[in-house]
């Protein structure tokens, strides 16, 4: 008989005292992205767990004038700029003095950066100069949009700089073993699998609305696609275009819901007036326009994860979507969802078509995909995330009290 001595991990990562944590973003609710939506979940479960955690990150246009220092803030706000060909989103500017001066002031036991920006360089250097452990996320692909932006030329220099950047952190957690793969073959050290979580209390088919459903004039037995996400070019939304479209030639009843905003909504209305394009949409809102639909497509090739796949999933969706991030991560298809080999646009546009006509498949995947999201809690992704930062505290604690102890006095 073998006996197990490790500890339980998540009850190591709660029997020591709650941590200092500083959390460095560019991009933070009320903005609408998968890393704002994520790094807000975190922050949520952390404090939940009686972590001290404060947000360094650009001051946003909602925000009104606070005083930098005032009591129990939970935000530290800095100066930010508008993101080029993002522009509803903002940046932060370089504030490694501010840091500095208020790390040394309040140390805090770990510093975890979430974007690679001004902000983040800034938060990395702060808190090396002091000796604070620093953890960073791998989340948004920007090396492999640039070609899609025509500025592939720049591609290997901005690879070559998040190669910088996160070796320089002890720790970079990515969201899936294949881009853990990916990465590590680029260079990248110190990585750490850490899924992205979803709430199955916010996103549920209970949510699913009738009355909803009949203002796109869609009928009880209609198919109704559904895309939620950012509009732009990286997000492949042609091939969901064209996958409507073939679906409308077989199904005229079939509806699309686009859920989102970005630069190429008027481009994609004009070129698709059948589609319900409803701009953004958050919290119940949001989660009763998963609900209502039937099938998820998702074509985006540049995803590090793809909260909307998991998020659809929850909902209870049939999800049709590239074996890449999330999808080739969470789903078996033909078991919890459909996935096609990535590139394959004639499969992909032939799974959505197939589909539609089949509701028993889509009620099957639909099912299978809500046992998989609940095994995916956010409770359980913030003890993994616990668990790195006491581990790498331990080590340098452990380094530090070895380095002393060989101090020969004078």
């Amino acid at each position: 008989m073998s006996v197990n001595n490790q500890p339980n991990e998540s009850v190591r990562s709660h029997s020591v005292s709650p941590l200092h944590i500083e959390v460095v973003t560019e991009t933070y609710p009320p903005e609408i992205n998968g890393v704002a939506h994520t790094i807000s979940m975190l922050v949520k479960g952390l404090r939940k767990s009686k972590h001290h955690v404060e947000v360094v990150r650009p001051r946003q246009v909602t925000d009104q004038i606070i005083s930098q220092h005032k009591q129990n803030q939970s935000d530290f706000l800095v100066k930010s700029l508008p993101i080029p060909l993002y522009r509803e989103l903002r940046m932060g500017m370089p504030a490694q003095r501010r840091l500095t001066n208020r790390w040394e002031q309040r140390r805090p036991d770990v510093v975890h950066i979430a974007t690679e920006g001004p902000l983040g360089w800034s938060a990395l250097k702060a808190a090396s100069g002091l000796g604070i452990p620093v953890t960073s996320d791998f989340r948004t692909n920007f090396h492999a949009y640039s070609s899609l932006y025509k500025l592939g030329f720049l591609e290997p220099v901005i690879m070559g700089y998040m190669k910088y950047f996160h070796n320089a952190t002890n720790c970079t957690m990515v969201p899936t073993e294949k881009l853990k793969t990916e990465l590590q073959d680029s260079g990248l050290l110190n990585l750490k699998v850490i899924p992205r979580g979803v709430d199955t209390h916010q996103f549920s088919d209970a949510l699913r609305s009738t009355q909803l459903r009949e203002s796109w004039g869609a009928l009880p037995t209609d198919i109704v696609l559904l895309s939620v996400g950012r509009l732009a070019v990286e997000k492949n939304l042609e091939l969901m275009i064209s996958s409507f479209e073939q679906a409308r030639n077989i199904d005229s009843s079939v509806k699309l819901i686009v859920v989102g905003d970005g630069p190429m909504r008027e481009s994609l209305q004009k070129k698709c007036p059948e589609a319900i394009f409803v701009g953004k949409k958050s919290g119940q809102e949001l989660a009763e326009h998963y609900a209502s639909a039937d099938i998820f497509v998702f074509p985006s090739l540049t995803e590090t994860f793809g909260n909307v796949t998991i998020e659809a999933m929850a909902s209870g969706l049939a999800v049709i979507a590239y074996k890449h991030a999330a999808a080739g991560q969470l789903i078996e298809s033909g078991k919890n969802g459909i996935t096609i080999e990535p590139g394959n646009e004639s499969a992909f546009i032939q799974a959505v078509t197939s589909t539609i006509l089949n509701q028993s498949l889509i009620r099957r995947l639909g099912c299978s995909a809500i046992t998989t999201a609940k095994e995916h809690s956010w409770e359980e992704i913030v003890r993994r995330t616990e668990n790195i930062w006491h581990e790498l505290i331990n080590e340098k604690s452990n380094s530090l009290a070895c380095h002393d102890k060989f101090i020969i006095p004078t």
